[in-house]
């Protein structure tokens, strides 16, 4: 648009200093014919205006449709001089753009003589050519769009790509591997580097909090087969004694003395063992038990073997059971010796 002004305004500038028209007929003057097209290219209206405004002579028309000048009198042409405006078309199409400039005049001149130069050019080839360029801004948009939604889409396909792998690594843990790890997914100063390395970090604790509960449960369960057991032996042995009495293994007074001064020793025993495990239970639930020492004492092993031989003999009265020292020898005879050497078969 400004550079179709500036061919108007060059145009009718050149048009209003050439002030002798006493032999200009309209498009057959060489002299004003050839000043307009020397600037002007395109559909171009150029007329002289008279003082009151009405055109004076059309100098050029338009090849297609004309302008809808205004009255354009001497002083309306002094207040538009060289300023652009704009008119609508005779036949309602495309707008012209005008631009109106005085004459110059030689003081000389006749009453008639025109007022001002007029030259409108059509804006068709004007909005054409930003139609134009409106479908190919539209379309090179379009492209753009699209290939930002496509280098888009990629990108947050591959920004995503480490939070599938945690995913991954989550729904395994999910499935019970707690040995699974997320990857070393960026540096360890970026964001994702430190999810990784806080999702690690808790994943070392959950692991080390169920190996630990793993590793109570099974203490745990050795803990009730070995306190099953113990219990258990005194209990076989008050039971043999008390099946033997009652199939009458026992006929004289002696042997009912020493029957029951066994299962008294074996009660004792069961209450023992029934005191250690409360003991136990008490120790778990302080939190001093480390602090408690532990204080070791002396096995008479010749009094387990005995006790074993007496159990067994009334468990199984036909099946011959002896006592022995190491290699098949007599048991020791001493405290000590037999600390170190008694045992049964």
């Amino acid at each position: 648009m400004h550079q179709l002004d500036e061919r108007l305004r060059t145009a009718a500038t050149a048009t209003a200093r050439l002030t002798d028209l006493s032999h200009v007929a309209g498009d057959r003057s060489p002299q004003v014919r050839d000043a307009v097209e020397q600037h002007l290219t395109g559909d171009v209206h150029l007329a002289y205006l008279g003082s009151n405004g009405r055109v004076r002579q059309v100098i050029r028309h338009a090849a297609h449709s004309a302008p809808a000048l205004p009255r354009l009198d001497a002083t309306a042409v002094g207040e538009r001089d060289r300023h652009p405006f704009e008119v609508p078309a005779v036949d309602g199409g495309e707008a012209w753009r005008v631009i109106a400039v005085p004459l110059d005049v030689p003081l000389k001149a006749p009453r008639n003589a025109p007022g001002g130069v007029v030259v409108a050019s059509s804006l068709s080839q004007v909005n054409g050519t930003i139609r134009q360029l409106g479908t190919r801004m539209l379309l090179i948009d379009s492209l753009v769009l699209a290939l930002l939604g496509v280098a888009g889409w990629f990108a947050v396909h591959g920004g995503l790509r480490p939070l599938r792998r945690i995913e991954a690594t989550a729904a395994a843990i999910a499935d019970g591997d707690l040995s699974s790890r997320v990857p070393e997914l960026a540096a360890s100063r970026t964001e994702l580097g430190r999810l990784a390395a806080a999702l690690n970090g808790m994943l070392d604790r959950i692991e080390a909090s169920d190996a630990a509960r793993a590793a109570a449960a099974e203490r745990m369960r050795r803990f009730i087969a070995d306190a099953s057991h113990e219990l258990r032996t005194p209990l076989f042995g008050i039971k043999g004694f008390t099946e033997l009495y009652g199939m009458g293994g026992m006929p004289e007074r002696t042997d009912v003395d020493r029957a029951m001064g066994r299962i008294e020793r074996e009660a004792a025993r069961l209450v023992r063992l029934v005191e250690d495990l409360l003991l136990l239970a008490r120790l778990d639930e302080s939190a001093a038990t480390a602090d408690l020492p532990l204080r070791l004492t002396p096995m008479d092993l010749r009094t387990l073997a005995a006790d074993a031989l007496h159990d067994l003999r009334a468990l199984d009265p036909g099946r011959p059971v002896t006592l022995t020292g190491p290699g098949g020898g007599p048991p020791g005879r001493g405290r000590s010796s037999a600390t170190r050497r008694g045992c049964g078969r």
